[in-house]
């Protein structure tokens, strides 16, 4: 376990994951200090200035790094010069599938850092639809081009949990955890879920031509919609997720399922 003296570093500390991570360190009564652009003090990926200053005192830290982010090159130097040992990152599952060279370099220097690392790739969040998939679910129509392909849908708070186990323990040292929801479930079958528990009509289109639509009508250039509808191809073509059970193994207890997710949601108000 972590020495209770030592606080442990979250980047990417007030976000969807990050925050749940900070909370769940500090239930357990272990000083934490989740940092972002606009905590104190501040932490920005792009400025080496601001590193020194959250990384001090800091013995292990969780490593989110913002969308279109990469690993800047010295921070796990100067991490591991400030006392850090231990590093979980936060990368993807489909980080192989659809070649996010970013997240692929960062857990290649991870690995090769010599510092203790342990590896989580979360599927699509549950979260996602009431961030961002929020506005088209209300809006009532939802287009991601990954056709009927099953995904893993998992539960943000799973995640975390499985993070705080990799913090913590060293239980999990060295390996690459894969994470998903107990049940398998297309888009069209998460948003009926949805459609169910809220009233409301909405649909989904998988195809490509819908998903440019939405994306050029959303102001995306073309070029960013195209290297996307590329990766997406490249998941669809993966077909149906399995889901691995790594959330129910690294636990002890069954992984949240998508229906009591949304449930939670509705019951929220999120897409009201």
């Amino acid at each position: 376990m972590t020495n209770d003296e030592t606080p442990l570093l979250v980047l990417g500390g007030t976000g969807t994951v990050g925050s749940r991570v900070a909370a769940l360190l500090r239930a357990q009564g272990i000083p934490t200090r989740p940092v972002g652009r606009r905590t104190d003090p501040p932490f920005d990926w792009t400025d080496p200035g601001t590193w020194d200053d959250v990384l001090a005192g800091v013995q292990r830290a969780y490593l989110l790094l913002p969308d279109d982010v990469a690993l800047p090159d010295g921070f796990l130097e100067r991490a591991a010069a400030a006392g850090v040992r231990r590093v979980v990152l936060h990368s993807d599952r489909a980080v192989e599938v659809m070649g996010v060279a970013r997240l692929q370099g960062a857990e290649s220097a991870v690995r090769a850092s010599g510092l203790e690392w342990t590896v989580v790739r979360p599927d699509w969040f549950a979260q996602d639809f009431e961030t961002f998939f929020r506005e088209p679910v209300v809006a009532g129509l939802l287009c991601v081009p990954v056709g009927e392909a099953k995904q893993g849908f998992v539960d943000a708070d799973d995640i975390a949990g499985v993070a705080v186990q990799a913090l913590t323990t060293d239980d999990h040292l060295g390996e690459v955890l894969e994470l998903t929801g107990p049940t398998a479930l297309s888009f069209r079958d998460a948003v009926e879920r949805i459609g169910s528990a809220t009233g409301r009509a909405i649909r989904f289109d998988g195809t490509p031509d819908a998903y440019r639509a939405q994306m050029s009508a959303a102001g995306l250039p073309d070029e960013v919609v195209g290297s996307l509808v590329e990766g997406f191809a490249a998941l669809a073509a993966r077909g149906d997720t399995t889901p691995t059970g790594v959330v129910e193994r690294v636990l002890g207890r069954p992984a949240r399922s998508f229906d009591d997710y949304v449930a939670d949601a509705a019951a929220r108000g999120v897409w009201s």
